[in-house]
């Protein structure tokens, strides 16, 4: 599904992301961990297409998208969530959700004069898949609500919602768990497992929260200083002293000074 071969993104001197190379099946959840300053949003950023790569290839479903912009990758199936949601906050939830699916009819205006039939009609098609999708989410009773009044664990809901607006086939989850209570938490959760059995979607999620790891994720890849540090089954790499160096800073088994 996705590939990535000896990526790199440098910042002047500093390489944010330093010779990155690993690979995601299809039908994988695949965690990216490591401590804050590894480089994982700015490899999600690379992959995405939000940053040019210095160095290195990406090729998604065997195509090489390495200078392709982020609406093409979009267009082909490669869409992302952000730590912080980016929702409309002035427009309802089922607002957010229908403005997500690409070249609607209605966006252009001698559409909705001269082909006005066809418009309703795709905008009832489109209105239909949203509430669908808040179906799923359990999210139905705040469907009129406007989405900036969302409590933190529903707006990454709604992040999640609208890539099903789409035609999805990896989703790069930056920082699920993060400003989600514990409740909302286990039900994100679930909505991500029943995508991914369910629906065929491919995840690479960046968490700093180890039990969702745990649940999720197989495999599991850890960065530190821009580099894979090791990539296995999630117990392989909690166990690894590698991994626990890299997030305490002193490495195991010899004494702090």
């Amino acid at each position: 599904m996705l590939e990535l071969h000896n990526l790199v993104k440098a910042f002047g001197g500093f390489h944010a992301v330093d010779g990155c190379s690993f690979k995601v099946e299809q039908g994988q959840i695949l965690g990216l961990i490591g401590p804050n300053g590894a480089g994982k949003t700015t490899l999600f950023n690379l992959v995405a297409g939000a940053f040019p790569a210095t160095r290195g290839a990406i090729r998604f479903r065997g195509e090489d998208i390495t200078r392709l912009r982020t609406d093409q990758r979009f267009h082909r199936g490669l869409v992302r969530t952000f730590q912080i949601p980016h929702e409309f906050g002035r427009l309802r939830v089922l607002e957010n959700l229908m403005m997500v699916p690409p070249a609607q009819h209605g966006e252009r205006l001698l559409a909705n004069w001269t082909r006005w039939r066809r418009v309703r009609a795709e905008e009832e098609r489109v209105r239909e898949r949203a509430w669908d999708t808040l179906r799923f989410l359990e999210l139905t009773h705040v469907a009129e609500e406007r989405a900036g009044n969302l409590s933190g664990g529903q707006k990454k809901l709604l992040e999640l919602g609208r890539t099903m607006m789409t035609d999805a086939r990896l989703v790069l989850l930056d920082e699920p768990a993060a400003g989600v209570n514990r409740t909302l938490l286990r039900k994100l959760e679930e909505k991500i497992q029943r995508l991914n059995r369910e629906r065929g979607y491919t995840f690479v999620l960046i968490e700093h929260d180890m039990e969702m790891i745990e649940k999720l994720c197989d495999p599991v890849v850890c960065m530190a200083e821009g580099k894979v540090l090791i990539e296995g089954t999630f117990g392989t790499v909690r166990s690894d002293p590698r991994v626990l160096e890299a997030y305490l800073g002193e490495t195991v088994g010899e004494p702090a000074a």
